[in-house]
């Protein structure tokens, strides 16, 4: 038994699959070792993800079962996409010229078998070009096949391996004893033009859908090509060119006009014009200065600039990126987990069905009832093939995945992207989702009869908030600070959850906080600063409170500005039949005024973190499918409640971990563009399936013979094979054309 402390999971690059049923084969051969808790095989990334115990087994065992099977593992983590890489552009090169090589030899036996069909030896001349077709170029299905045989489990291989091995052997016995059928009356017919054609067309086929499939992953090639091999590090000798590699944390380094930023870090010395549009997806570049962050991969437009490295490596924003994109690429949709289900036992029901089909062709087929009845086994065995099943969805994942990315919305797995579609309302908090989260003290206004000295409370104040983590304690000691007010030693600080903060100071009590801080100690508040609060909420500015134990000796108001975006994006989400909820732990009046700034109709203010989880249970047990749009702290709970989280990324510190999906550029215009993103590829998938399931549904009864009986047609295996590649080819391509829908 696995201790779970000792659990790890690792991806792993698979070599030799061939099919979706190959995919669950390579899975449920890992899944069954000792010591693996859970596989799951990405057809599309051609990668396993494999939940394990290393004490209990190890990549190397794990290689080596499934080498037993005909496949491989990459079990190099460091090098691993790279040899993959290697290893299929070597595949892909060689599959070429293996086509380009049987393809010479298989036009002379299509034109003989089409054409010359009574010419002196032309059997034996077509059997003799078609050998090598087969069984040397074709000799992998074979191979595959056997090994495949061997572990009582079958895929694509074996279907082929079967339809051209039975129809080369029948045409040999025809060849070397034609007088068998003589002596019955009937003409011995050969078949080696669709055994050799159907061999081509499937390789043909494989290396259409291999360049296809590495279309699907081109974000993720574009955002690597996002970094440079090379920086200029400023040492004290002078300037040195090295490589990207050897930056270390703290190291100074130079970007000169066009130059792409190497590693995060923060401008020390000039100024500039980045553009940041492959993070953000935002166009417009963003002005640099001192003390400004900046990010790797991004572009730098106008003069240069100097900045010490803060994130190197792994570390980085785009590091970061490109390894949730790569994992969000290769994670699995639920659907896809029923479509391998049904892939796992495609091909032995296939196998069954054209067993029937012979059957049934030798119990009503007449005169040539053997000869006919084993054209269509072979045909039903060639253009079955669960290739299209395998690629509908993990395609169609991968470039929805990408298209995000591109335009900074990452997303965390399969199942957020397909999850999103059912989203029916949304919840946003406000500070920092609806507002650009930059709280600025606007006024601070102190009771008119002060019974200490106002300097000295200043202090007790800005010490107060200083220790308090709210961003709005943040802004107000910002405040105090930029006007020189150096806070004092308290005692007894007390963050009080959802309302504020208490301290003490001289043996006396002090509180700093929302309007629910007055309620629970009962402080008397003048008249004239109970107006001025008043005012303040009715134009969307928030209050907070300071007091002793008697009176309230301060209001702070603080303006947290709502972002441009915010009302258009809300006027979309509503055009898109969402209902949209904001809840806030700020006042009613404040709550009611952004509200209507934002054309929210339902909001709910003065909640506690804790309710906001609540208020969202209460959405989803009315039927809801709910969205949390937050900052991917404060609201982790809420975001964990949803069905579909959404963090707003703020900068560097992008909340990766906590949400489902991460907006780069926290702009809630990228809101709509997401959800629009998921429907668009719930659409595609949707199509893919239904052109996979119905290609398979129509194609295996006509190759079977069903028309014959009504109009003597019957599918030549050649047009079966052409028919199964292009299969494969248009679900890639269908999936690829996401790349080019408009986000609006």
């Amino acid at each position: 038994m696995s201790s779970q402390e000792n659990i790890e999971t690792i991806s792993l690059p698979v070599l030799g699959m061939t099919c979706a049923g190959c995919a669950v084969s390579v899975e449920s051969m890992i899944g069954a070792q000792e010591g693996v808790v859970q596989a799951e095989v990405n057809y599309a990334t051609q990668k396993v993800k494999v939940v394990y115990d290393p004490k209990a087994i190890s990549t190397e065992e794990m290689q080596k079962a499934v080498q037993g099977i005909g496949y491989d593992l990459i079990i190099d983590t460091e090098k691993g996409d790279e040899k993959q890489k290697e290893v299929q552009e070597n595949n892909c090169k060689s599959l070429k010229n293996r086509i380009l090589s049987a393809a010479v030899l298989t036009i002379p036996v299509v034109v003989i078998g089409m054409f010359f069909m009574d010419m002196p030896y032309g059997n034996y001349i077509m059997m003799l070009l078609t050998a090598p077709v087969v069984f040397y170029f074709g000799k992998n299905f074979f191979v595959n096949a056997f090994k495949q045989a061997r572990h009582n489990k079958a895929n694509m291989d074996t279907l082929v391996a079967l339809s051209t091995g039975i129809a080369f052997v029948f045409s040999l016995f025809n060849t070397f004893y034609p007088e068998f059928w003589h002596r019955r009356g009937l003409h011995p017919h050969v078949y080696y033009e669709a055994a050799a054609v159907v061999i081509v067309f499937i390789m043909l086929g494989k290396l259409l859908e291999e360049r296809a499939k590495s279309n699907t992953s081109s974000a993720i090639k574009k955002l690597i090509g996002l970094q440079p091999k090379t920086v200029v590090r400023i040492a004290d000798d002078g300037e040195q060119e090295i490589a990207i590699t050897e930056v270390k944390k703290g190291d100074r380094l130079l970007v000169r006009s066009g130059d792409k930023i190497p590693v995060d870090g923060r401008v020390y010395e000039g100024s500039s014009f980045v553009d940041e549009s492959m993070i953000t997806g935002e166009p417009v570049a963003v002005a640099k200065q001192k003390d400004d962050a900046v990010f790797a991969g991004t572009i730098n437009q106008k003069g240069s600039f100097r900045f010490v490295a803060e994130k190197v490596g792994g570390e980085t924003m785009l590091a970061q990126i490109i390894q949730l994109v790569q994992d969000a690429q290769g994670s699995k949709a639920p659907v896809q987990k029923l479509v391998d289900k049904i892939a796992g036992i495609f091909v032995p029901v296939v196998m069954l069905i054209a067993i029937i089909t012979l059957g049934v062709w030798m119990l009503f087929g007449g005169e040539h009832a053997f000869t006919q009845g084993l054209l269509a086994m072979v045909t039903v065995l060639v253009i079955a093939c669960p290739c299209a099943l395998g690629l509908a969805t993990p395609t169609a994942i991968m470039v929805g995945i990408g298209k995000g990315a591109e335009s900074g919305i990452l997303i965390k797995d399969a199942e957020a992207l397909e999850q999103a579609y059912k989203v029916n309302a949304i919840v946003l908090d406000k500070t920092g989702t609806i507002t650009e989260g930059k709280p600025k003290v606007t006024t601070i206004k102190w009771a008119k009869q002060l019974t200490e000295d106002q300097v000295l409370l200043e202090q007790i104040f800005a010490a107060m908030e200083q220790n308090s983590e709210h961003p709005l304690a943040e802004a107000i000691y910002r405040d105090f600070k930029q006007y020189g007010v150096e806070p004092l030693s308290v005692i007894d600080f007390e963050s009080l959850t959802g309302k504020g903060v208490s301290a003490k100071y001289n043996d006396k009590m002090y509180w700093a906080g929302s309007h629910k801080i007055l309620k629970d100690n009962k402080q008397a508040i003048s008249d004239d600063l109970m107006q001025h609060a008043k005012t303040l909420q009715a134009h969307a500015q928030t209050v907070i409170y300071f007091a002793d134990q008697q009176s309230v000796l301060a209001v702070v108001a603080i303006a947290d500005q709502v972002r441009s975006s915010s009302k258009a994006a809300i006027t979309e989400l509503k055009s898109l039949g969402i209902e949209v909820y904001m809840l806030t732990g700020d006042n009613e009046e404040t709550a009611s005024a952004v509200a209507r700034e934002t054309g929210i109709e339902h909001f709910k203010a003065e909640v506690l973190p804790s309710d906001k989880a609540d208020f969202i249970k209460k959405l989803q047990d009315e039927g809801k499918v709910v969205a949390m749009i937050g900052d991917g702290i404060n609201d982790s709970q809420a975001l964990a409640q949803s069905n579909v989280s959404i963090a707003m990324g703020k900068g560097s510190d992008i909340a990766i971990d906590v949400a489902k999906i991460t907006l780069v550029s926290s702009d809630l215009l990228q809101v709509p563009k997401a959800l629009q993103l998921s429907r668009l590829t719930v659409k595609t998938i949707r199509q893919n399936l239904f052109w996979a399931f119905i290609y398979n549904l129509i194609g295996i009864p006509i190759a079977a013979g069903i028309l014959y009986p009504f109009n003597g047609f019957l599918l030549n295996p050649m047009i079966a094979g052409a028919a199964m590649a292009l299969s494969s080819v248009s679900v890639v391509s269908n999936s690829l054309r996401l790349k080019f829908a408009k986000l609006n």
